[in-house]
């Protein structure tokens, strides 16, 4: 994970996660870090990813739901659920052409690499590969799909 967005990918994942077990709202939890004297500068696209997942969370997490297949959104690892639904979020909710769909699940899969069980990378493959597959179609029924600004 060399890249700038990348970085700002796992960063969000961060918060996500933190905020997932916390059990607290991420973008407060984001707010209450950034200018904090130990906390690192926080990329713009960290922002982006962590208020958009946040503001779609229930349609996010109502589509993994109906898309995974032997686990429930609770019984899964933590970290799993925080790089899911980022990536889920880059697939459908960012503008068309910006993060495409081949790099918004690879990048996921990295993510689960690094950060979660050996077997965390295939099952986020098959979960957004299978999502991708209908991305277009799923994204037709998501009214602010195309309006998110991504810096």
């Amino acid at each position: 994970m060399s890249g700038s967005r990348s970085k700002a990918r796992k960063r969000a994942v961060d918060f996500l996660y933190e905020a997932d077990l916390r059990e607290t709202d991420a973008v407060t939890l984001m707010s209450d870090r950034i200018g904090a004297p130990d906390t690192a500068v926080v990329p713009d696209y960290t922002i982006t990813l962590v208020e958009g997942v946040t503001e779609n969370r229930e349609r996010i997490d109502e589509l993994l739901t109906q898309h995974i297949e032997g686990w429930t959104l609770s019984r899964m690892p933590v970290v799993d659920r925080a790089v899911l639904r980022l990536g889920l979020y880059e697939l459908l909710w960012c503008p068309k052409g910006d993060v495409p769909p081949v790099v918004a699940v690879d990048e996921a899969v990295e993510l689960a690499r690094a950060l979660s069980t050996d077997d965390s990378p295939r099952f986020v493959n098959g979960v957004l590969g299978r999502l991708a597959g209908i991305r277009d179609r799923l994204r037709r029924t998501l009214p602010k799909a195309e309006e998110t600004p991504v810096d």
